[in-house]
């Protein structure tokens, strides 16, 4: 079976003179370099290219082993973790922080705890400026109401398709709740293509033996003090044998760190919860 199309496979049918435009193809020896044939193919050994950049992580050894130089556009990435709170906010924190400088939104759905918004602003954030989104039902409620658990989640889901589709978003994390299943992750996956920034979903770690639709997985687990290791489980180019150790910003600032050895007061700044309610 001929499985080219007609205009290649079978020039002779052409009319004299006429010609095919194709795009150039460069040859590295006698061997065709496969980028320049589509964007998303690679040799094994290489890094995947991106069409977009990638928006720096704040951490130049992780930018080297991620395609596009840093977290990618319009796809999901995977963060894995043992619990809530083993530096994933700090890991991700410069590209918040950037983000909220170029003007855009950053928008949490449904952290697992409450957050600080005194270390998120240590960390550079404005936390005036960051929309988080809570789902999840009220602690206290009746155990008749685990019945509607799996609405909540699917409210969720359709929360974020539609912030993923917006276009109004610069950055998205979710917590997704344990054990999703596998399709529901690709149709986040989908949403994800009409979102022209990362979008980060963190999930437990033993998710890592299922099958992902996120192009990029990695599991975070703590390294000492400050520190950070990051196992690449699957991105757009080759394994990567051993994890990467990432200093992470300290959580108290300088400035933070004088006023308590001073034993001054920090100051807090507000932190508000929007609540979802789906009206559909």
């Amino acid at each position: 079976m001929d499985v080219l199309p007609a205009a290649v496979s079978a020039p002779a049918l052409l009319p004299r003179g006429a010609g095919v435009a194709t795009p150039p193809v460069h040859r590295s020896g006698n061997a065709v370099v496969p980028e320049t044939l589509h964007p998303a193919l690679w040799l094994g050994h290489q890094l995947g290219r991106q069409a977009e950049r990638g928006v720096p992580s704040g951490f130049p050894a992780l930018d080297a082993q991620l395609p596009g130089g840093g977290w990618p556009r319009r796809v999901l990435t995977e963060l894995l973790l043992p619990h809530p709170g083993v530096g994933e906010i700090r890991l991700l924190s410069p590209c918040l922080a950037t983000t909220q400088r170029a003007g855009r939104l950053v928008m949490l759905f449904d952290p697992p705890a409450a957050l600080s918004a005194w270390a998120l602003a240590q960390l550079g954030l404005d936390v005036e400026q960051l929309l988080i989104v809570s789902t999840r039902r009220p602690q206290g409620a009746a155990d008749a109401d685990r019945r509607h658990d799996e609405a909540a989640v699917e409210a969720r889901l359709w929360a974020l398709e539609q912030a993923l589709k917006s276009g109004h978003v610069g950055v998205v994390l979710v917590w997704l709740p344990p054990r999703l299943r596998a399709e529901r992750l690709r149709r986040l996956q989908l949403a994800a293509h009409a979102h022209d920034g990362p979008a980060f979903v963190l999930r437990e770690m033993t998710a890592q033996q299922r099958p992902s639709a996120a192009p990029l997985r990695l599991a975070l687990r703590p390294s000492g003090a400050d520190m950070l290791a990051v196992r690449v489980l699957k991105r757009r180019g080759p394994p990567l044998q051993a994890p990467l150790q990432l200093g992470l910003p300290p959580v108290l600032g300088s400035t933070a760190r004088q006023r308590s050895r001073l034993g001054l007061p920090q100051v807090q700044p507000s932190l508000s919860v929007a609540t979802f309610v789906n009206l559909a």
